[in-house]
Order: structure tokens, then sequence, then C-alpha cells
């Protein structure tokens, strides 16, 4: 069935890189939210 699995020996260089766009991505929604709850609540004054 192949080989057994060796614990740290799977190259993850592609996960690290989608999980950092993932975190990045997130992060400016969220920033943009909270800008446009803010201006929201300015403008209703």
């Amino acid at each position: 069935m192949g080989e057994p699995h060796k614990h740290g020996e799977m190259d993850i260089t592609v996960h690290e890189k989608t999980f950092d766009a993932f975190v990045k991505w997130s992060t400016r929604v969220a920033i943009v939210a909270i800008c446009a709850l803010i201006f929201m609540a300015l403008v209703n004054g």
C-alpha cells in the first residue's frame, strides 16, 4: 500500500503559502468591514 508515514517529512510549502494568503485576505476583509461600519456611523450621525 505504500510506505508508512514519517512525521515531519511532508512538503508543506504550498499549504503554508495558501494559509498565509487566507490570513492576509481575512485581515483585509475585516479591516474593510470595520471601516465601512465606522463610515456608516459617522454619516448617520
